[in-house]
């Protein structure tokens, strides 16, 4: 997890940014509903991203540190 400080029209925000912490799944690894597929890291809490219903990994899209934000692909399931 990563913290800045922003400045935007004069007006000062603090940003966390989060990490991709682990990657649980590989490509062509069947996973059912609810496995975890990525873990993410944020406010020092780790957070597993499941798969929403049962598949086989198409892709992971992101790697262990890689900072996402919100509404970012990490993975897609077939």
């Amino acid at each position: 997890m990563k913290n800045y400080t922003i400045t935007v029209n004069g007006s000062v925000y603090d940003v966390v940014v989060e990490e991709v912490f682990k990657i649980e799944a590989n490509v062509g690894q069947a996973v059912k509903k609810g496995d975890a597929v990525v873990i993410i890291e944020a406010m020092k809490m780790e957070i597993p991203v499941v798969a929403p219903q049962d598949g086989t990994v198409a892709s992971v899209d992101v790697a262990v540190g890689d900072s996402i934000e919100a509404g970012a692909l990490l993975a897609t399931l077939n």
